[in-house]
């Protein structure tokens, strides 16, 4: 790895989101490829973090903001990404069920799996699972991530992949949950495909769906 990619790593571990901007620009300056940055650059470093969150030797607010200095880079690279027409990991839909408005480890999920390479779309909170299907018919993921905090709102996890079926659109996707209150028993009970306990093993389950 060249010395700015291991610069940019560090800042991505540290949270520090103007130094992984000006390292990123730095990198184009110098003629490095957005792939490249990307994957040995910002991947490196959130991959570290996952590692370090799972050890609990990093917390929430400390992957936080590892996670914002990832995504600021990112949206340096992401335009170049896009014209260069660099095939991602695959296509994410996220969002915290109807019902629940908690979305620090939905949002969490979405960064770490973007530093991995995936392209997300964050639905947001309280989302009725009409506005999953209409979602998975528009954006056409690979994966739908479910996030639910409260034990009375992770019935709509059901509810949701129910209604994904009767849209004959269950077997176009992954289905992953998570949250506090939910289990892997509850996962096979209602039919998803996975579950992740926390963000850093949701992107293991996406890599693993994504074949990557």
């Amino acid at each position: 790895m060249s010395e700015i990619l291991s610069e940019l790593a560090t800042a991505v571990i540290e949270g520090n989101s103007d130094d992984a901007i000006d390292l990123t620009e730095d990198a184009l300056d110098d003629g490095l490829e957005p792939q490249n940055i990307l994957d040995n650059g910002l991947m490196p470093g959130m991959d570290h973090v996952g590692v370090e969150f799972r050890a609990g030797n990093m917390f929430v607010p400390e992957v936080l903001r590892s996670a914002r200095a990832m995504q600021s880079a990112m949206d340096v690279l992401k335009p170049l990404l896009v014209e260069g027409g660099v095939e991602m990991a695959g296509k994410i839909l996220l969002g915290t069920v109807k019902g629940d408005m908690h979305d620090i480890g939905k949002n969490l999920v979405g960064m770490m799996c973007e530093g991995a390479g995936f392209e997300v779309k964050d639905m947001g909170k309280n989302i009725a699972p009409e506005d999953f299907v209409t979602a998975v018919k528009e954006f056409n993921p690979d994966i739908v991530g479910m996030s639910a905090l409260l034990t009375t709102t992770m019935r709509s996890m059901g509810h949701t992949i129910k209604a994904l079926q009767e849209a004959g659109l269950r077997d176009q996707v992954k289905v992953m949950i998570g949250g506090a209150p939910v289990t892997q028993s509850f996962a096979d009970k209602i039919g998803a495909d996975g579950y992740a306990s926390n963000a850093a093993s949701a992107v293991d389950l996406a890599k693993q769906f994504a074949g990557v």
